[in-house]
């Protein structure tokens, strides 16, 4: 299972992969944080087509082409806003990561970029949030042959130790 997930701190944007994870809001068409990054790499053309889509629910995840990114294709996830964990913020954080992945199988991606979901302006808890990534994606993989590979995109330090730590464990 190891050689199928990685870690690196960067720029999910640059990846050169088949598809990225965008850490999305509801409507879709752009924010913030990694959200506000990816509509601004991929271009203008991107919120016309995600406005086409009608928004996507927490937890569930939306595909569109990658336009000018070097991923062919962009995963629209909708994390869940962090209301204190009693509001079954950990099952939709799930439901994110098994709805892209559950995206990457259907449209044959080989290797997926995923940022960390949830944790900016969410607020959902880092450690927690990593936690839960990593367990779902290793559950994805041990029943699927496709993505075959899954690299986990830090952009902090403090993201990328907390993965690091988790996935040396």
């Amino acid at each position: 299972m190891e050689e199928r997930i990685s870690l690196i701190k960067g720029d999910i944007t640059t990846m050169q992969v088949d598809a990225i994870v965008n850490a999305a809001n509801s409507s879709l068409l752009g924010g913030g944080g990694v959200d506000g990054a990816i509509h601004k790499a991929a271009g203008p053309g991107l919120a016309e087509i995600c406005r086409l889509l009608g928004g996507c629910e927490t937890g569930e995840a939306k595909v569109t082409p990658g336009l000018h990114l070097p991923a062919k294709y962009i995963i629209h996830t909708v994390g869940p806003v962090w209301k204190g964990g009693d509001k079954g913020e950990a099952e939709l954080l799930a439901n994110c990561y098994r709805s892209s992945l559950n995206q990457a199988k259907q449209h044959d991606c080989k290797t997926v970029a995923i940022p960390n979901i949830g944790t900016g302006i969410y607020r959902f808890p880092k450690k927690l949030a990593a936690e839960i990534a990593i367990i779902e994606t290793k559950k994805f993989l041990e029943s699927n042959n496709l993505p075959l590979t899954v690299t986990f995109v830090c952009f902090s330090d403090e993201n990328f130790n907390i993965y690091r730590d988790l996935l040396d464990s």
